[in-house]
């Protein structure tokens, strides 16, 4: 016992002193952080972009792009393999996953089948005349997208790094994306326009064998196409399709000024002895260049071009110049790029946002030690200090795991704050409870501490649950949060019953007390013996009429959609003098022709968040809608944040929003079932309705938008309102079992009002938390709080009188849990699942 004791303190102390070196790169200044090794400095926790400040961009790879790209390479193959075996051919043409080719003279069908099944493109189909057809499969299709977002990753990151961002991040997001993160950059059109060209250069011949205006007519001349400028109107070019030369073939590229501002390239040493052979012998003779399938400039050729040097001028001013050389000097990308989502958000707000969210975890914390001290004294002194360690193991989880610290997150570490303090009510409770019951006071810290264990269990698997499904199945600031939460979850569990255990015993051998300290102030709840289920018709009653109520609202559409849901944008704006107007904001976007949601100034008359309508028009749309209001407002407002959700991003946010929130309700209702009964589960889950419908209900009369973050806090409100009532039917299961005779109702009762305190206290501390959450922690998060205030609020009042008299309700047969033959209990029993 003595051994185990100590190899327990020395497991607390490794953990508190591991955490204390994790996180002291982080707790001293950015130069004395630099000073110490790699492998200490190494885990910084690193904040977020809402906390900074920046821009993230999500883009995604064009899919057509790739096909189209596979398929021409799929038809220059089959003629390269066709021309090598010396077999005729025409019509040789491909379209959508198919391409088709005529064999010309009927002896040479068999050649070519065998020429055509060894290049592995697809499946082969033999039709008359000598016309083949290959459709080309499916995996070759995928794999070549899978390449083409791989080399995209390395090719935006080429370019963006060109622009000399600081601590710039570039990575592989879900589905494939690539993530472009810009730390301090709260404008990323410059970025924006950089990644909107592909970058494909090359040079071309012209073809002055007939006028451009008859190739337009009548069709090219077999080998060449005709091509336009980028100018307004364009202007058409015949060309060659050989590529004298490719981007690939460009050593370097800068922009210079000479009068009029251009790009100069310098070519690799083979590509320009193959130019200087070329140029040598057609003098007179005219060269363009295209990028992106648009012919950008052309020159003719004076003679020889030994050097390798090309130039590129056009209609473009010195920003534009340096832009394009930049963009050849990087490299073309695989394929267009479209932009799906956009968060930006001005360095000053988030420094805001980092004070305000830090005094809302430092006012929580102090809020709930001075609550929990207040009901338990020298207990509460030691559920403090593990409540302290709790903070400082998650922190430290967080900083090995690497994730940057975001406002959600130090939201779920407030959260955390709250819930952590439940375990040890529960277990100070079941301590006062057997002290009450006649057991010493040693004997009783050892009853309550195993009595509680698995109630507490219970209770932190039912959260797990609920945020295991926000981490796998939404957004990445859900993510976030989902990920502290369940960090700190896993450290309440390793505190509660490793250091707040250890430290009651430390307190129980200096101070050989007998009894409970003086300073619990809890047992004023045991003398209230409340007849809850003697009102529960009327509960029921006016439950019923609340919803009814609810339901009215949500179906006249009075929950707001976010754009999370709706895809448009959101972009806050400040006055640079005097007031928002909304007024004249909206007449200048409708003038400019952006369809305009809301302007909304309510929270500060400086301020206004301008809320952009979807426009249908494919992902660049919304893009295109805040490049217009950016023009038109820029001049008299600052803008603060801006947040753009195109299409596909808003339809994934609603199909995985509804995926994980059924998926964590069936995970929760199932576990429910396993550890209990379909009686208890039925009830849990009813409970669990009530109170996400509730939360609902306060969504739309409060008229708070509903957007991903509102689905996180109603998972969460699902798990915790789960956390609450499974301690009730813990306690009600354990009367079950010992009160064979007592009647239903006042059996529920009974094991209501022994829980009456954890609830109470418990609601409060996490109320608590949330309450500094929302008064202390910013705009971007306290409707988020206030979500789950009042969400906890009403799993409180559910896990009473919602869970309790369903039970009734569904004729609960106490006979069930009555010992049976040689003293068996016959209904599943947990051992100490006690409340």
């Amino acid at each position: 016992m003595q051994q185990s004791a100590r190899w327990k303190t020395f497991l607390l102390w490794s953990a508190f002193l591991a955490s204390l070196l994790v996180l002291l790169p982080s707790l001293v200044p950015a130069r004395m952080a630099a000073g110490l090794p790699d492998w200490v400095s190494a885990h910084r926790l690193k904040p977020g972009l809402d906390l900074t400040g920046g821009s993230r961009l999500v883009l995604d790879i064009s899919r057509d792009d790739i096909v189209d790209a596979h398929l021409r390479g799929a038809v220059e193959t089959i003629g390269n393999a066709l021309r090598a075996a010396q077999i005729p051919y025409g019509n040789l043409n491909g379209a959508d996953d198919q391409v088709d080719v005529t064999i010309s003279a009927a002896g040479d069908a068999d050649r070519a089948r065998q020429a055509l099944e060894g290049l592995g493109l697809g499946t082969l189909n033999t039709g008359e005349n000598g016309e083949f057809s290959i459709v080309l499969s499916d995996a070759a299709v995928d794999e070549a997208v899978a390449a083409a977002s791989l080399g995209a990753v390395d090719a935006v990151r080429r370019r963006v790094e060109s622009l000399d961002i600081p601590a710039l991040t570039v990575g592989r997001g879900d589905r494939g994306r690539i993530v472009v993160a810009m730390p301090g950059l709260t404008d990323p059109q410059r970025v924006k326009d950089m990644l909107a060209t592909v970058g494909k250069l090359s040079a071309r011949l012209i073809d002055d064998s007939v006028p451009v205006n008859t190739a337009i007519e009548n069709g090219a001349p077999a080998g060449s196409e005709v091509l336009y400028s980028a100018d307004e109107p364009p202007t058409g070019y015949l060309v060659r399709q050989d590529d004298l030369f490719t981007a690939a073939d460009v050593a370097s590229a800068r922009a210079s000024a000479d009068g009029e501002p251009f790009i100069e390239f310098v070519l690799r040493k083979e590509a320009a002895d193959k130019l200087a052979a070329f140029t040598r012998d057609n003098a007179g003779r005219t060269i363009a260049i295209l990028l992106d399938g648009q012919v950008i400039s052309t020159s003719q050729i004076q003679g020889a071009i030994s050097d390798g040097v090309g130039r590129l001028s056009g209609d473009f001013d010195a920003e534009g110049a340096a832009n394009l050389a930049r963009i050849v000097a990087s490299g073309p990308l695989p394929a267009a790029l479209t932009i799906l989502e956009e968060r930006s958000i001005e360095p000053v707000l988030g420094t805001t946002s980092v004070g305000s969210i830090v005094l809302a975890l430092v006012v929580a914390v102090v809020a709930v030690v001075a609550f929990i001290t207040f009901f338990y004294g020298v207990l509460g002194v030691i559920a403090s200090l593990a409540l302290f360690f709790n903070v400082l193991l998650t922190f430290a989880a967080l900083a090995l795991i690497g994730a940057p610290i975001s406002l959600s997150m130090i939201a779920g570490v407030v959260l955390t704050v709250g819930l952590a303090v439940d375990a040890s009510v529960l277990i100070f409770e079941r301590i006062r409870e057997e002290v009450k019951a006649g057991r010493p006071l040693s004997q009783a810290v050892s009853v309550g501490f195993g009595r509680a264990r698995t109630t507490v269990l219970d209770a932190s698997v039912t959260m797990l649950i609920a945020v295991a499904v926000l981490f796998l199945l939404s957004a990445a600031p859900v993510r976030g949060f989902a990920l502290a939460v369940g960090v700190g979850m896993v450290a309440t569990l390793f505190t509660t019953f490793g250091l707040t255990h250890r430290l009651v015993r430390i307190w129980l051998g200096r101070s050989h007390a007998m009894r409970l300290p003086k300073g619990v102030r809890s047992g004023f709840f045991d003398s209230l013996n409340l007849r809850f289920m003697a009102v529960r018709n009327a509960v029921f009653l006016a439950t019923a009429a609340l919803s009814l109520v609810i339901a009215g609202l949500l179906a006249l559409g009075e929950l707001r959609l976010g754009i999370d849901f709706t895809g448009g944008a959101a972009v806050e704006v400040q006055a640079k003098s005097g007031k928002a107007d909304p007024f004249d904001i909206s007449a200048r976007l409708a003038d400019a022709g952006v369809a305009i949601q809301t302007v909304d100034t309510r929270a500060d008359e400086r301020r206004a968040i301008v809320r952009l309508t979807s426009q249908g028009d494919g992902e660049n749309a919304e893009q295109t809608s805040v490049l217009v209001a950016r023009g038109e407002l820029e001049d008299d407002y600052d803008f603060r944040r801006v947040e753009v959700v195109g299409p596909s991003i808003s339809g994934e946010l609603i199909d995985t929003a509804s995926l994980g929130f059924v998926a964590g309700l069936l995970a929760l209702i199932a576990y429910i079932w396993v550890r209990f009964e379909w009686h208890f589960a039925i009830g849990a889950v009813i409970a669990l309705a009530h109170d996400v419908f509730f939360t609902l209900g306060f969504l739309a009369i409060a008229n708070i938008e509903f957007n991903i973050s509102a689905v996180a806090a109603l998972l969460t409100v699902a798990g915790y309102s789960l956390n609450d009532t499974m301690v009730v039917y813990d306690r009600i299961r354990e009367n079950l079992r010992h009160f064979k005779q007592m009647p239903l109702p006042i059996l529920i009762d009974d094991a209501i009002n022994r829980t009456l305190s954890r609830t109470v206290l418990t609601s409060a501390t996490t109320l608590i938390a949330l309450a500094a959450l929302a008064l202390f922690g910013g705009e971007a998060i306290r409707t988020f709080a206030l979500t789950l205030f009042f969400g906890v609020a009403v799993g409180t009042i559910s896990s009473i009188y919602i869970a309790g008299p369903i039970l009734i309700l569904f004729r609960l047969r106490p006979e069930r849990y009555r010992p049976g033959k040689g003293g068996a209990v016959t209904a599943p029993e947990a051992t100490g699942a006690n409340g």
